[in-house]
């Protein structure tokens, strides 16, 4: 009995040689993270896709961790050090509370949704919030009423250019549609067919604040669908994309906010023409990964808030309304 045990023993392989396919696993997974800006874009917008859910890679390290030491592998759990590391230099920075206080001005957008159910309820909402400034996006015409009507009170100024939309406490001026170039793509199959909305999705206008002029832009760019013939299907959204980064850039006021729902993560390249030139709020100041939709259950973040001359103090995502979004808002400085 003990000399079959023995036996047993002898041709058990090694810590450093169990779970090898484990150990490739992980190793696959670090470079994926590390190296995911040189996954080509040419097949399905793959690249695009790999980082807009970025974030969730980091589940597959538990998993393969239960392997190695299901295995017993030594050479699979030191293999599982790249990924983490990986993971932990790109998103490390998410995991803590980065708010401070002395905001000169709070800030918050919402996709208020086509189809949302309740307006007033949602209008309601987004005043008992008390920020500053407020951008809407997904507009539509019969809804529009609604919040003018709820929203009047807390916010005396206001303009609308399609179906974007910006409310404050502050006097406008300057204010203009901003052309991105786009048509409304998979969202008009999507929309109720009573639902009539704008063309135009974005806006810039300038707030008057007693610390001097801040350009703020509004967008709502075109819609993101996985298609299992088109892959990761962004036309109209890339397009838009570098047409608002081409605004920004030729802003000329130094103190610049975009809010709005962009359609996608600010870790996609798509999005180079705008975070080349701006910085995320919530990357800087928030807690969390501040995903907002699908507002039952988040995934992802694609509602954003991203300054540019002005200091993020804080960033947090607002409770659910009647939309498929959560509200995202913002404090910054001067």
């Amino acid at each position: 009995m003990n000399g079959g045990a023995g036996i047993g023993a002898a041709f058990r392989p090694e810590p450093w040689k169990r779970g090898l396919v484990f150990a490739a696993l992980a190793l696959l997974l670090g470079l994926l993270i590390a190296l995911h800006a040189r996954i080509p874009n040419r097949i399905g917008n793959l690249g695009s896709l790999v980082e807009t859910f970025l974030p969730w890679s980091g589940l597959f390290v538990p998993v393969l961790l239960a392997g190695a030491l299901w295995r017993r592998s030594a050479s699979a759990t030191a293999a599982l050090l790249l990924p983490v590391l990986a993971w932990l230099s790109l998103f490390g920075g998410l995991l803590g509370d980065k708010s401070r206080s002395g905001s000169d001005l709070t800030v918050a957008s919402h996709n208020v949704g086509a189809g949302n159910p309740d307006p007033a309820a949602t209008a309601r909402a987004l005043a008992a919030s008390r920020v500053d400034v407020l951008a809407l996006e997904e507009l539509t015409e019969q809804a529009r009423r609604t919040y003018e009507k709820e929203l009047a009170r807390a916010y005396p100024y206001h303009t609308v250019q399609g179906t974007v939309g910006l409310w404050s406490r502050l006097p406008l001026s300057d204010t203009r549609p901003v052309d991105i170039q786009m048509d409304y793509g998979p969202l008009a199959a999507t929309k109720p067919a009573d639902v009539k909305m704008g063309y135009n999705r974005a806006l810039r206008t300038t707030v008057t604040t007693d610390r001097g002029p801040l350009a703020v832009y509004v967008a709502h760019l075109g819609s993101a669908r996985v298609n299992p013939r088109a892959g990761f299907w962004t036309v109209h959204r890339d397009r838009g994309a570098r047409a608002l980064g081409e605004a920004v850039a030729a802003e000329r006021n130094e103190r610049v906010v975009l809010l709005g729902d962009l359609n996608g993560s600010m870790d996609d390249r798509a999005f180079d023409a705008i975070t080349s030139r701006m910085r995320s709020a919530h990357g800087e100041a928030g807690d969390g990964f501040g995903f907002t939709w699908p507002a039952r259950f988040p995934v992802v973040r694609i509602d954003q808030i991203l300054v540019r001359g002005v200091a993020p103090r804080s960033a947090w995502v607002l409770p659910a309304t009647g939309s498929d979004h959560l509200p995202v808002a913002a404090g910054i400085s001067w």
